[in-house]
């Protein structure tokens, strides 16, 4: 018989996800954060949380939470969490190994009554038909006889300090009727907004992937509208704000679609659907406009440029934000990278700032080297392709001053009005 009184969780993984369930449950019960990267565990260890979505207070709290990148330090443990990323490959197809070597060194610790739940984003049935046979064959135990699932799909907001792990409706399923209950019981004890109990763990899974699929399709609709607006020489802002004085106008803005959800949570579903024989039209539709946008960004500056009588070839330009959203250090599936890239193909020099994101994780990963600060009248073109709160702070006048006196100003995010700048999206 399960219990809470017995309960020992371990949390897998420890990024933007796994970090702040962990120090929740951590302040009340006895949990080990488990990560194999053994410089993020240095750092918790140390009180720092680098994604900066913990404060060092708020761990500092977390008083029965301990951390470790040794997995034979779980082995007491009987309520394990899988907080892994689920990325997507080169060929836009789902990526599961970080989520099947997850599930094989948490077989190699399972007892009987364990509970695994998972909560990275799968497609429907993933979790059934690709964890559970792992954690069987690593552990010789038999599913829903010695162990039992669960999932519980995260709904964490990079960056967002008002929507946190503990106000947000958590989603809960288990395995069996009872394993539900006892799975949407543990996680009461932190979710003070409640829970919904799915009818099951396909039901959860899907609940959770089409979460993101509408917002994608949804922005795709409205940058489809901005590209044709822009043709009629219409301001797309001016056309949003008009519509949105009607009560049920769902307030989207055109923008470039990246992160580690809203970008990659389509091809998840897209990916069951094909296999199952259904080639779906509409999402996919989306991605590819969405995935088009910084393509469609750089011709635009191009095409503004020559029309100032500014050499394209060799000129310099400035990107003012690198990482998926604002206020964020989080550069995961970022899609200023397409901006970055699609410039070069025009032999334009590219610098790129950033004051929250981590220089080396930048060079590591896209092999960019942002610059400490940008220098005043350098630029032929600067782009505003991150809301953070110190571009807003800098005002248009400082921001302008970064440019030559002939210069383009393009406002991916609306800071400036249309008057204030050359382009805006």
């Amino acid at each position: 018989m399960h219990s809470i009184k017995n309960l020992k969780i371990a949390v897998i993984g420890l990024g933007y996800v796994g970090l702040p369930l962990a120090v929740e449950f951590g302040k009340q019960h006895s949990v080990i954060g488990f990560d194999i990267n053994a410089s993020r565990i240095a750092a918790l260890n140390n009180g720092t949380d680098h994604t900066l979505e913990v404060s060092d207070e708020e761990l500092a709290q977390a008083t029965h939470l301990s951390y470790s990148s040794d997995i034979n330090e779980l082995k007491d443990c009987n309520f394990f969490i899988v907080t892994v990323p689920t990325p997507i490959d080169a060929y836009k197809q789902p990526d599961l190994t970080p989520l099947i070597k997850a599930s094989e060194a948490i077989g190699g610790l399972l007892k009987s009554d364990d509970i695994v739940v998972y909560e990275s984003t799968v497609y429907p049935g993933a979790t059934e038909e690709v964890c559970i046979p792992v954690l069987e064959k690593v552990s010789g135990l038999v599913f829903n006889t010695d162990f039992y699932a669960g999932y519980s799909p995260e709904r964490i907001n990079p960056g967002d300090k008002e929507h946190r792990v503990t106000n947000i409706l958590k989603v809960t399923a288990g395995s069996t009727p009872e394993i539900a209950d006892f799975v949407d019981e543990v996680y009461n004890l932190i979710i003070t907004a409640g829970t919904h109990k799915a009818a099951s763990i396909k039901v959860a899974e899907a609940a959770k992937v089409i979460e993101n699929t509408q917002r994608d399709v949804n922005i795709a609709l409205i940058n489809e509208l901005a590209v044709i607006f822009n043709k009629m020489n219409i301001d797309t802002e001016a056309v949003l704000e008009a519509a949105g004085t009607k009560w049920n106008f769902l307030p989207f803005r055109p923008g470039l679609v990246g992160g580690h959800c809203i970008g990659v949570d389509p091809y998840y579903l897209t990916h069951k659907a094909q296999a199952i024989g259904y080639n779906p039209e509409i999402i996919l539709a989306g991605r590819r406009l969405n995935d088009s946008m910084g393509e469609y960004v750089v011709t635009q500056l191009v095409k503004t440029m020559i029309k100032k009588r500014i050499q394209v070839e060799g000129a310099r330009v400035l990107i003012l934000g690198l990482s998926f959203k604002e206020n964020c250090p989080d550069v995961r599936n970022t899609k200023v990278i397409d901006i970055v890239q699609e410039l070069r193909e025009y032999n334009i020099e590219v610098d790129v700032y950033d004051p929250w994101i981590n220089a080396n994780e930048a060079e590591r990963e896209y092999n960019i080297t942002p610059i400490s600060q940008p220098l005043s009248n350098l630029y032929d073109g600067i782009i505003l392709a991150v809301a953070h709160q110190q571009f807003l702070e800098m005002g248009l006048e400082k921001i302008r001053s970064l440019g030559k006196n002939n210069h383009v100003l393009y406002d991916l995010k609306y800071l400036f009005t249309k008057e204030e700048t050359d382009i805006r999206l």
